[in-house]
């Protein structure tokens, strides 16, 4: 076999497509592997170039090869796609692959640990639960609607519908509806007791992590916003500084400028949806709390001073901006973060 320089992996369920060049871009391979056949491959295959798009598994592939010797570079899937030529399918995929990761602007994702995958894992599954958990308190407020019994929004307000129903005496719940409910009633019961448990795990995974606890330090992020960020951001030193970090999670205007005029609209709402999210709603809390004057800070006199032109929703969006830049800084710095006053950030400012 002549040397291979670069291999494009594209990897799927069970049948995984290979395209390797040497080091002066010359086809040298081009094959289609079984799952159970790609370690066997690999490890007897001299150390090279290995790219593959970023995914869900891909970073045990990525671990496993890298354990073989090879350096392996894991590609957002946006990226690969200009260089896909014509028609789509795996072995066009692999050549796509491995001339993007070849690229010296490429940009690419940090290979997450174990232990990583597994926090996201908790912050995963309990956005599952939380979103049957609003599926199912929607459903038993719209069916004891239907009867007449309201009760306040909230998911606190819910336990008095399972009230109603385990009151076996109230005539205003007829027996046919109290055997409908009940199901209902006692999934939702244990889906609040399931989240309680990966509430508990994930503050758990938030204490044992060095970078989590300093993350928390920052307005608008508590233990599960920090714990998420920890593991989704192991290596903050791919990002150029705050405004790129912000930029990844689509905190920032999309841009369609030409011809020196520039055109900026709504953010771009480009990259981790889910973290995105998570500041988003934080920042929310921190506004609430900053717009009432309490907070006495550079951060917070920013946020008031921006609520009186803007509104509420829009400033907490440029808030999470601005908390974005800090997570970063806190982040590729190493270090903790420490509010300004008024006075001190008007001093450093003249």
């Amino acid at each position: 076999m002549l040397e291979i320089a670069t291999i494009g992996l594209d990897i799927a369920k069970n049948v995984f497509q290979l395209h390797g060049v040497d080091r002066v871009g010359r086809i040298v391979l081009r094959r289609a592997l079984r799952r159970s056949q790609v370690p066997g491959f690999f490890s007897t295959l001299p150390p090279c170039l290995i790219g593959m798009e970023a995914c869900a598994t891909a970073h045990h592939w990525a671990r496993t090869l890298m354990a073989f010797g090879h350096d392996v570079r894991l590609i957002p899937p946006a990226y690969v796609k200009p260089y896909l030529r014509r028609q789509k399918n795996d072995a066009a995929d692999a050549a796509a692959i491995c001339e993007a990761v070849t690229r010296s602007s490429m940009r690419f994702v940090p290979v997450k640990t174990p232990q990583q995958q597994s926090t996201l894992m908790l912050h995963g599954a309990r956005d599952l639960l939380i979103g049957q958990r609003t599926a199912l308190i929607n459903a038993l407020r719209g069916h004891f609607a239907e009867l007449g019994i309201v009760v306040a929004q909230g998911a606190r307000n819910t336990r008095q519908l399972i009230a109603y129903l385990q009151d076996e005496t109230n005539p205003d719940l007829p027996a046919t509806a109290r055997i409908a409910l009940q199901p209902l009633a006692a999934m939702l019961v244990e889906v609040e007791a399931q989240i309680a448990k990966l509430d508990k795990a994930i503050l758990a995974a938030h204490r044992s992590n060095p970078v989590s606890p300093r993350l928390a330090g920052i307005p608008g992020i508590g233990p599960i916003v920090a714990s998420c960020l920890s593991a989704s951001v192991p290596d903050p030193s791919l990002f150029q500084g705050g405004r790129e970090f912000a930029a990844y999670l689509g905190l920032v205007p999309r841009q369609h400028s030409t011809g020196g005029k520039a055109r900026l609209g709504s953010i771009s709402k480009m990259g981790n949806r889910h973290l995105r999210k998570l500041l988003v709603v934080g920042a929310h809390a921190a506004l609430y709390s900053m717009k009432s004057g309490k907070t006495r800070t550079a951060i917070a006199d920013w946020a008031r001073t921006l609520l009186a032109k803007k509104p509420f929703k829009v400033v907490a969006v440029a808030l999470a901006n601005k908390i974005a830049w800090i997570a970063w800084a806190v982040m590729a710095r190493s270090t903790a973060y420490e509010p300004r006053s008024q006075e001190a950030a008007a001093s450093a400012a003249s």
